[in-house]
C-alpha cells in the first residue's frame, strides 16, 4: 500500500454512523463502538486474577474538547481522561473515557459510578480491588463489601465518615493508629509523613518487606498490599510507552483509536505469556504481529501500472558560432517552411524534437509543436 492510499483511508476512518440530522446525547458516541468492543471481548476471551487496580491514565490532546482534562502529576499533563481496570502485571480488563461533568459517569459520585461501572460482571465472586484516595471511600467500601468485593487503598482526610479523632491525631513517625466499623477498617500510619488508609481485607498488623537497598522494613499490611498490587495500570501505561506509535491528528476520536490498538498489543502479549512456554519479549511479539499481517512472499500481487512518461519543455536553440577561423556559421533548412516548398534557411532549431528540425524563430517553432 502507498503513503497516499494509507493517508485517504485513514483520512476517512470514522467508528460511527455520520447523520449531521441526528446527534446522539452520549458524548462519546464517536468511540462507543470501540469500548463497547474492547469490554465485551476481554468479558468473552478471559477472567481476571483475583487482585485488580483502578487508575486512570492520559491521552495527549491539546485541541479544543468539551470534556478535555488537566492532570498535573501525569507524563501528559492535557489530554483525555481514562479510567482503567487492570491486573497487577499490567493487562487492561476494561476501559471507558471520562465525558465530563454531563457524562454518564459524571455528576454527583462520580468516582463510585466509575468503579462500578469497570466492575460489572465481577461483583459477587471476591474479588480484591486496589484503588488510590481518588475513588476510596466508606459508603463505597462497605457497598463494595455487601457484594462481596474487597478493596484497599489510601484516603483522604476530608471524606465524609472518617473518625474525628483519628483525622486529627498526630502520630510520631513508626506509630499507627486504627478504627473499625461494619468490617471496614479505616488506619492512619506515619512514615515521611502522615497516610491514612482504608481496607475491607487485611487487619492493620505489622508486617516486613524489603525496601530497593532489599532491607527489612516494618510497614502495616494493608500498606504493603497496597503497594504491591496498585500498579497495574502504570505498569501498562509503560508497556504502551516503549513503542508508542501516536500522530497527530485534527480529530480526537483517532487519538482513542491508536490508544485502543496499542492496549490490544500489550494484552495479547500477557495472553501470549500466559499460554505459552516458549518467551519472547515485546519487541520480537510485535514483529512477529507484523509479519502475520503482511501478505504472503509468493501471494500474487497485482501489476504495476506503466509509469507516464513525463513531457519535456520544447525549447528554440541557436547554432553554435564559428571560431575565428573564417568559416561561415552553419544554417539549417525550416523544417516548417518547407511544407510550403519554401526555401528557408535559419540559425535556429529546436534541440528537444528527433532529428533537431531548424525551425525559424517564431511563426514556425508555436505551429511546428502544435
Amino acid at each position: 500500500m502507498s503513503r497516499d492510499r494509507f493517508l485517504l483511508i485513514l483520512r476517512c476512518l470514522n467508528f460511527y454512523e455520520s447523520d449531521e440530522e441526528t446527534v446522539p446525547d452520549d458524548r462519546l458516541y464517536k468511540v462507543r463502538l470501540l469500548i463497547d468492543y474492547f469490554n465485551q471481548k476481554m468479558k468473552t476471551i478471559y477472567y481476571p486474577s483475583r487482585e485488580l487496580s483502578i487508575d486512570e491514565g492520559m491521552v495527549l490532546w491539546r485541541g479544543r474538547l468539551h470534556f478535555r482534562q488537566y492532570i498535573q502529576g501525569k507524563r501528559h499533563k492535557y489530554g483525555i481522561k481514562i479510567y482503567s481496570l487492570c491486573e497487577p502485571d499490567g493487562l487492561c480488563v476494561s476501559f471507558t473515557v471520562y465525558s465530563g461533568k454531563g457524562g454518564e459517569l459524571g455528576g454527583k459520585g462520580h468516582a463510585s459510578k466509575v468503579v462500578k461501572y469497570l466492575m460489572r460482571g465481577m461483583l459477587g465472586v471476591g474479588h480484591s480491588l486496589y484503588m488510590d484516595n481518588y475513588y476510596i471511600s466508606y459508603p463505597l467500601a462497605t457497598e463494595l463489601l455487601s457484594e462481596k468485593t474487597y478493596c484497599t487503598g489510601t484516603m483522604r482526610s476530608d471524606r465524609k465518615h472518617v473518625p474525628l479523632d483519628l483525622k486529627t491525631a498526630r502520630l510520631a513517625r513508626g506509630e499507627k493508629a486504627e478504627r473499625y466499623a461494619n468490617g471496614v477498617l479505616i488506619a492512619k500510619w506515619c512514615d515521611k509523613r502522615q497516610v491514612l488508609y482504608l481496607s475491607t481485607e487485611f487487619e492493620n498488623d505489622w508486617a516486613i518487606s524489603m525496601n530497593r537497598y532489599n532491607q527489612p522494613r516494618q510497614k502495616p499490611l494493608p500498606i504493603i498490599q497496597y503497594n504491591a498490587h496498585m500498579k497495574g495500570v502504570d505498569r501498562n501505561d509503560q508497556l504502551m510507552s516503549y513503542y508508542a506509535f501516536e500522530h497527530k491528528s485534527i480529530r480526537w476520536y483517532k487519538k482513542i483509536f491508536v490508544h485502543f490498538l496499542q492496549t490490544l498489543l500489550v494484552n495479547s502479549f500477557k495472553l501470549y505469556l500466559q499460554t505459552n512456554p516458549r518467551k519472547r519479549s515485546l519487541y520480537h511479539f510485535r514483529l512477529s504481529i507484523i509479519n502475520m499481517l503482511l501478505p504472503a512472499a509468493n501471494a500474487i500481487t497485482p501489476p504495476l501500472r506503466p509509469r507516464q512518461q513525463t513531457t519535456v519543455r520544447h525549447v528554440l536553440s541557436k547554432m553554435d558560432t564559428p571560431d575565428n577561423t573564417g568559416e561561415r556559421m552553419k544554417r539549417k533548412r525550416c523544417r516548417e517552411c518547407s511544407k510550403t516548398k519554401k526555401r528557408t534557411m535559419t540559425l535556429f532549431f529546436c534541440a528537444q524534437c528527433p532529428g533537431e528540425p531548424g525551425l525559424c524563430a517564431l511563426r514556425c517553432f508555436d505551429k511546428y509543436h502544435e
